[in-house]
């Protein structure tokens, strides 16, 4: 069924492209009804328009707050033309038909990204968009409803092959895109609200932007998007992709990884993380950022081919020099010398993810869909210093020993559990992760630890150990003794830390508690 559009109401806070639909609508005489500043508008461009105070016979009130949110407005828009009921009701109250209407939101979303006033966020809720959105798309039998600007040529084009109408088709799929703008601002705000509290509220939302449509996801038979959150403008999808290739599912996945875990050390000391398939595969800080990454590439040279490699400092020339003797796929950096990028120019599918917000802190959510819900969890952003560790052995640890531990533990909770990591001198030299046994994680890691070039400082012997959860028994600890550590963080808790710490005061090791788990499935 064709409508006719006779009649439109244009009320809209971006005002880009309105002078091309109004002169269009003049062509196929419309009469348009507009409020405040848009009216104005309407009228600098020569256009006859109507205010809306004519048909509510009321003024705009409340600093604009009350101006559509009205019989005489709704009516027009919810009225079924097929029934007489609703004709009738019409002509009692002077109601006339609005076929059209072109509403976008108060800047809501713009305005909690450029400032923290709450009073002036408040004022940027939209209140009648809303409800003229939603009125004009329930009733979209019979009403067109345009809420974004890149809709505007469709609608010029839809007038001009129906001869002024638009088609049934046409307006349901516009009224499908109006749903999800407004539950999206609803998402948005209800969020922002959110923002600050620690309890869960009863209904579970939230608020993306599409931001692109991916080639495929995990494998080539997988359709995949990203979406952009609103309410943060840190992290991968915020990032500025300085050269190469468009970003996959996986390389979007790993680099969040490399992200995460590049976050937990201290920006004023140069570290790197090379990442392969959501894990780390080497961690190291140095005196630079060359020799954190050196040190880091050491720990599996094989694993860091086709890695993704994150890197705490703005990239310069040197690191540079030493990442492009690998194949990488990406690079993630708060920023990068004229030097380096130079140097990465000759790797054109070499992607650099330039992210200046790396250290912004925001508190945030984890959302992972299963089947019938959602799970959701905060961050696991959880910090583990010296004064939270408690010395469970006869034999204490050394500050250097300390040191490597704290560090060795922030990457153990990156690790896919179970998880365990050797360290020595802030740098991994055997990573064993996602086995279902412990022992099995312990004694990759030493596996791993055989691969790589044989020298003092690679070798487990007095290295210390991190574990990402209890050892259920004294079995995995002992393949850790054997291997070479002489001391070993744990979150302890186990039924059996006797058994363990009896064991590590056999081998004469130092072992500390942190009452902390960081599992990562």
């Amino acid at each position: 069924m064709n409508i006719k559009i006779k009649t439109a109401l244009i009320s809209v806070s971006d005002k880009s492209g309105l002078e091309k639909i109004v002169q269009s609508l003049k062509e196929y005489d419309v009469k348009i009804v507009s409020t405040g500043g848009t009216s104005r508008s309407i009228s600098e461009m020569g256009a006859e328009v109507t205010d809306v105070s004519s048909i509510t016979n009321f003024p705009e009130m409340m600093d604009g707050r009350v101006k559509t949110l009205h019989p005489n407005v709704h009516g027009g828009l919810l009225s079924k033309r097929d029934n007489n009921e609703h004709v009738q009701s019409q002509k009692d109250h002077g109601i006339e038909d609005i076929d059209l209407i072109i509403v976008n939101l108060y800047p809501f979303e713009e305005t909690i990204k450029s400032q923290d006033n709450e009073e002036i966020c408040i004022e940027n809720i939209d209140i009648g968009g809303p409800a003229m959105l939603r009125s004009a798309a329930k009733n979209h039998k019979f009403v067109t409803v345009i809420t974004d600007v890149n809709d505007y040529d469709k609608l010029i084009t839809e007038m001009q092959q129906n001869d002024g109408s638009t088609t049934l088709e046409f307006r349901k799929q516009l009224a499908s895109k109006t749903f999800s703008t407004t539950a999206y601002y609803d998402s948005l705000i209800s969020n922002w609200f959110q923002r600050n509290s620690n309890e869960p509220s009863d209904q579970f939302s939230t608020a993306g932007k599409l931001s692109s449509t991916l080639r495929y996801g995990e494998n080539p038979h997988q359709s995949a998007n990203l979406y952009k959150s609103s309410l943060q403008q840190s992290g991968i999808p915020h990032a500025t992709l300085l050269q190469g290739k468009e970003l996959s599912y996986n390389n979007i996945n790993d680099a969040d990884a490399a992200l995460q875990l590049i976050k937990e050390f201290d920006k004023e000391i140069p570290t790197v993380a090379i990442i392969k398939h959501a894990n780390p595969c080497g961690v190291a800080s140095g005196a630079s950022l060359c020799e954190a990454y050196t040190k880091a590439f050491s720990c599996d040279t094989t694993s860091a081919f086709g890695g993704i490699v994150a890197l705490n400092q703005i990239i310069d020339k040197d690191s540079a020099a030493e990442i492009i003797k690998i194949f990488t796929e990406v690079i993630i950096a708060p920023g990068i010398t004229d030097e380096a990028k130079e140097i990465f120019e000759s790797k054109s599918n070499l992607r650099i993810l330039i992210l200046p917000t790396l250290y912004e802190k925001i508190r945030s959510q984890n959302y992972k869909s299963i089947e019938g819900g959602i799970l959701v969890q905060t961050n696991d952003s959880e910090e583990t210093i010296k004064s939270d560790l408690k010395i469970v052995t006869q034999n204490k640890p050394s500050d250097h020993q300390i040191e490597d531990m704290l560090f060795a533990f922030k990457v153990c909770k990156h690790v896919k559990s179970n998880a365990i990591i050797y360290v020595k001198n802030k740098k991994t030299i055997g990573i064993g992760a996602g086995q279902m046994s412990r022992v099995d994680s312990a004694k990759i890691a030493s596996q791993k630890n055989s691969e790589m070039d044989p020298s003092d400082e690679n070798s487990l012997k007095d290295s210390v150990v991190a574990s990402d959860a209890f050892f259920p028994f004294a079995d995995g600890l002992l393949v850790t003794i054997e291997s070479g550590a002489k001391a070993v963080i744990q979150p302890g808790g186990s039924v059996k830390d006797e058994e363990v710490i009896a064991a590590a005061d056999e081998a004469g090791i130092s072992m500390v508690f942190t009452g902390k788990r960081h599992f990562k499935h």
